[in-house]
């Protein structure tokens, strides 16, 4: 049956939505409407892991090959505190630029007969006809906020101030940073996106924030100072801030978690950052949104009733987000706890920083939970050696036994 969809928002999250309804059925009449004109976007570049690629390929392989093909690729941790430094091998991730990513999927969108419409706000009181109206309009939706009271809309904000920045020094890891002040610690978190730069996430806590100054700083002065506390890890490269289509230049913010009750009201649905968000150091934002179009697009593929459909897709994905949200928040509240850890050596600081998902490491011992950890993990490299071992030993004994019983 040939639906009419209005999409109200042109991120990853609308746009590949709009792929994936055209690829159900080519005669669905899909628009994307989205504010900003075609080319600008916030943020530098986005992370993913192969988990996501494999989901993007099963889905589409054709946007899953191009995303791929555009991205760079990492498996080294590096942790920068105070001129030491340590490095750890772990998973493969991946990042891809913003623009390359949205460029990928509007080309993709649009061969696929996806009506893209750009400088093309939409009004909370003046939704678009259509048999369903996408709220993907980020996390200040017009939409969504026009409704809050239906939507049970909270909002909570953190305690520290960042602000995302790119730079041209292309990381060969993902690289965090600690540099200590006279107002307390500042740090930064970088990964490259491709040949051209890196994306560069400034965080600090508000004493810092107002102790240096960076409330008050001018663009130009706020860079300045950042790039001499990370001199030793931006090799001369500088820093610098995209001006966002809303509000000028690359601002200071805090992190606003946000939830929402339900995510549907009629022929209206919440996707992406409108419907949630989880914080920005476990780099899940993108992938999330992707998830949430590849469940929308099932349910509205295999129930008969919008309604059904629309209450399916936010059921699944509550029951999705549960653990991540939980892993978020804890690693949101690592980092503000950071003097908690930073004396540790740099290799323990940094196991603990890969343990910051746990709700348990706020309440032991630092110390003590990075040798329980350790402990666990040896007695687990036991486990899988002995796993690995038994078959092979079980198969000696039994032909040694089989031998025996030939008479050899």
């Amino acid at each position: 049956m040939r639906v009419k969809v209005a999409c109200v928002g042109g991120g990853p999250a609308g746009l590949y939505l709009s792929i994936l309804l055209k690829l159900q059925d080519p005669s669905h009449d899909i628009t994307v409407h989205e504010r900003n004109p075609e080319g600008s976007t916030y943020g530098w570049g986005v992370t993913y892991w192969r988990g996501l690629l494999d989901e993007l390929q099963a889905h589409d392989p054709e946007s899953a090959r191009a995303v791929e093909e555009h991205s760079v690729r990492w498996r080294d941790g590096v942790a920068h505190v105070d001129g030491l430094t340590t490095r750890h091998r772990g998973d493969e991730g991946f990042a891809i630029g913003r623009h390359r990513l949205l460029e990928i999927l509007a080309a993709r969108a649009r061969s696929l007969g996806v009506r893209l419409r750009f400088d093309d706000e939409i009004g909370a009181g003046d939704p678009p006809g259509a048999d369903l109206v996408v709220a993907a309009d980020g996390v200040r939706s017009a939409l969504r906020t026009h409704d809050a009271g239906h939507f049970g809309t909270e909002i909570l904000a953190g305690r520290n101030h960042y602000i995302w920045l790119g730079t041209t020094k292309v990381f060969d890891a993902f690289t965090f940073a600690f540099t200590e002040t006279p107002h307390g610690w500042i740090w930064a978190y970088g990964y490259a996106f491709g040949p051209e730069g890196s994306t560069c996430v400034v965080e600090c806590a508000p004493e810092t924030w107002s102790g240096l100054g960076l409330d008050r700083a001018d663009e130009a002065e706020g860079l300045g100072l950042l790039e001499k506390a990370f001199a030793g890890v931006l090799d001369g490269h500088p820093l610098s801030g995209r001006p966002t289509p809303a509000s000028g230049a690359a601002p200071w913010l805090t992190f606003r978690t946000l939830t929402n009750r339900t995510w549907s009201r009629g022929n209206l649905v919440l996707l992406g950052d409108a419907a949630h968000t989880t914080h920005y150091s476990i780099g899940a934002g993108t992938t999330l949104a992707l998830q949430d179009a590849i469940a929308l697009a099932t349910a509205l593929r295999e129930s008969a009733r919008l309604p059904d459909a629309l209450a399916r897709y936010e059921r699944e994905r509550k029951a999705a987000l549960l653990p991540v949200q939980s892993a978020a928040r804890h690693s949101a509240q690592w980092y503000e706890n950071l003097p908690r850890y930073i004396h540790l050596p740099p290799e323990r600081m940094f196991a603990l920083l890969g343990q910051r998902h746990s709700p348990l490491l706020p309440y032991v011992p630092p110390q003590l939970y990075y040798r329980l950890d350790r402990a666990a993990g040896q007695l687990e490299a036991l486990r899988r050696l002995k796993r690995w071992l038994g078959p092979r030993v079980a198969g000696r004994v039994q032909a040694r036994a089989q031998d025996a019983g030939r008479g050899r």
